[in-house]
């Protein structure tokens, strides 16, 4: 029976490391390689042509045409076609010109956040953009449970299937999202090509059906007639209607989701034969191209899609239980096109909507290592791909589960995330044509930043749903990332050491004898100071005359920040003491990381005295965790701990 029991404890052992081992494959990685929004750049000689990374963007943006008609006639009534020309006035003169600078400003692909974050430093910066990152993730993640919502009407409400599937919208989603995280954990490659394919035919098809539509709209000229009469009797005249459409239009955000990304997938577009990494000019003038190009062609479609549904549906249909509730496009297809026709419709949309989940899915997992890495606020796990592919999952699942797989409910917080991230990059522009002196474009950057915070207010006000969850999403980035901050506080936090000329002279020299520091806080920094600390310490140790010290003292520079280049200056202060002056960003970690270089480069362990810091542990470790200061003594001997588990190798710390 022992044996046995061993046995299974063994085989139990095995499967679970083998499970860990699968989960957290490619940990040591340092990001990803999903294609997606926010992928890792690729190599200089790697780039697409601009037109083919508009697609993997358009599966994003293109693919909202599934939804948008319907909800802007939902906001807007009779209306929706006056109110999709103030969203595509806003989109052409306001979010392309945006965005045009926001390529020109951050041409690697780290968008308006980086331009953002540059403004703050300390903590209110990283803050600052951990609110920006739960924006963008909500608008991620609902586009992910969003677009496999629309899918599944489009699957339930299709004619062949939805004897068999009505009722099942819950069940569906959840399929198609639990779809999309198998395919990352399985693995994601690239997929540029995939969605060129994807995007060439859904335009195509969309193309037919707008064509169609107009089609009939001109055969039946009576309906623009009773559309108009039906506006003149609802709102009088022309002033009212124009009114009305500008209250309505913040309901239309939908429309606009596309433009963070497409400056997030920046890295894949080709540059040209001059460009370098400094200035990559030939990039810069392709995400131009495929933000322009993209804009025009969706505008283009919004328009016209907006009136045909409008004038050729019903408005009861575009209710909740309608037939084109979530799909006006479908209904029209299906409608003037034929069962075969729309069928084709219907598996065109679904295709493309579930790749904007991938998509999304894909700007996840890179989104979240390019910043949090750096605050260390991800713990280890986050670098493995497919614990954060179940993590998002999760999540998806329950977004899913709490709007009931309803298109419509959903609307409000996915507008609300891609409100937030186009006010953002308003404001960031501004204050960058602002610092460039150019008077004539702060004024019209600044206007159009007015413009999308007084949407991004309405849209609130309107559904404070999409604020609710957007507020979700950051308390959990907020907590998950100040937890994982004070879990991984004692690690070394040090990218590399640059030593001058003057400190590597005065370590070679003290490497003929035992090597002796003191940790100093400067004060004064006058000759007192030294001879009153080097007495003390020779006091506090018993350290026989003769035994000469090096002064090390740390200054903190933004203790926000998690990693940094500890840079160490050497001099002679009053002609008598060496002092070393290392720059960092916490003080425990600088000094641990400093004593084993030195224990490396000189195969000596070195000993550093420390004075106990009078006062409460509790505060201490509160100005350690928020200020890179406190009682150093303790933590640097716990850095050291963590860093070099054998105690034989370990650099002395003495306190007195």
């Amino acid at each position: 029976m022992p044996t046995r029991a061993r046995t299974h404890s063994g085989a139990a052992g095995a499967a679970r490391d083998r499970i860990r081992g699968w989960l957290l494959e490619g940990l040591a990685e340092t990001a990803p390689r999903q294609q997606g929004p926010h992928a890792a750049p690729e190599g200089p000689q790697q780039g697409r042509r601009w037109w083919r990374v508009m697609c993997l963007t358009g599966v994003d943006y293109f693919s909202t045409l599934g939804y948008q008609p319907g909800i802007a006639a939902l906001a807007a009534g009779l209306l929706s076609p006056l109110a999709t020309v103030v969203l595509v006035l806003v989109t052409l003169a306001g979010a392309l010109p945006v965005y045009r600078r926001v390529a020109e400003e951050s041409p690697h692909g780290a968008g308006s956040i980086a331009m953002l974050e540059r403004l703050l430093s300390f903590w209110q910066g990283k803050l600052f953009v951990l609110v920006l990152l739960g924006f963008a993730a909500t608008d991620f993640l609902i586009t992910i449970t969003l677009s496999a919502a629309d899918a599944s009407t489009h699957l339930i409400e299709n004619p062949n299937f939805s004897g068999w599937l009505h009722g099942d919208q819950m069940a569906v989603t959840l399929v198609l999202v639990a779809l999309l995280g198998a395919v990352f954990l399985k693995g994601f490659l690239e997929a540029v090509g995939v969605a060129v394919v994807l995007v060439a035919a859904y335009l195509a098809l969309n193309v037919v059906v707008v064509a169609a539509g107009l089609w009939h709209v001109l055969r039946a000229a009576s309906v623009v007639v009773d559309w108009s009469h039906a506006l003149s009797a609802q709102h009088g005249g022309v002033l009212p209607m124009i009114g009305l459409a500008l209250v309505y239009f913040p309901k239309l955000a939908l429309g606009l989701s596309g433009f963070e990304t497409g400056v997030a997938v920046m890295p894949h577009v080709a540059g040209g034969p001059g460009d370098t990494e400094e200035r990559p000019a030939g990039r810069v003038a392709g995400t131009k191209k495929l933000l322009t190009t993209s804009a025009v062609i969706m505008s283009v479609f919004l328009i016209l899609t907006s009136f045909i549904t409008t004038l050729l549906i019903p408005q009861k249909e575009f209710a909740a239980g309608g037939a084109a509730n979530g799909r006006a496009l479908a209904f029209l297809a299906h409608r003037y096109l034929g069962s075969g026709f729309g069928t084709v419709y219907d598996l065109s949309t679904i295709a493309i909507l579930w790749f904007a989940g991938a998509s999304a899915m894909a700007g996840l997992l890179n989104l979240m290592p390019r910043y949090l890495p750096r605050y260390g606020m991800a713990p280890r796990w986050a670098r493995a791909v497919r614990p954060m592919v179940l993590a998002f999952i999760a999540i998806a699942f329950l977004v899913t589960w709490l709007f009931d797989a309803d298109v419509d409910s959903q609307a409000g917080a996915y507008a609300t995330g891609v409100l937030v991230l186009i006010s953002s990059a308003a404001v960031a522009v501004t204050i960058a044509a602002r610092k460039a002196r150019q008077r004539y474009r702060t004024v019209a950057f600044a206007v159009v930043a007015v413009v999308f915070v007084y949407t991004t207010a309405a849209n609130v006000v309107e559904r404070p749903d999409g604020v609710r969850i957007g507020a979700c999403f950051i308390a959990g980035i907020i907590v998950l990332s100040l937890a994982s901050r004070l879990a991984r506080s004692f690690e070394l936090r040090v990218t590399g050491l640059e030593l001058d000329a003057m400190t590597e002279r005065f370590v070679r020299d003290a490497a003929h004898r035992t090597i002796r520091f003191i940790a100093n806080e400067p004060d004064r920094r006058d000759a007192a100071e030294y001879r009153d600390k080097l007495a003390q310490v020779r006091e506090d140790n018993d350290v026989p005359p003769e035994q000469d010290f090096i002064f090390v003292e740390v200054s903190v520079r933004d203790a926000s920040d998690f990693e940094t280049l500890l840079r160490v200056r050497g001099e002679v202060a009053h002609h008598r003491y060496r002092v070393l002056t290392v720059t960092g960003s916490v003080v425990p970690n600088a000094l641990a990381a400093f004593l084993l270089h030195v224990r490396d480069t000189t195969g000596r362990r070195p000993h550093i005295y420390f004075e106990w810091t009078e006062g409460n542990p509790f505060s201490h470790f509160l100005r350690f965790f928020l200020f890179g200061q406190g009682e150093v003594a303790p933590v640097t001997r716990e850095v050291l701990r963590e860093a070099e588990p054998d105690r034989a190798r370990r650099p002395h710390v003495h306190v007195g």
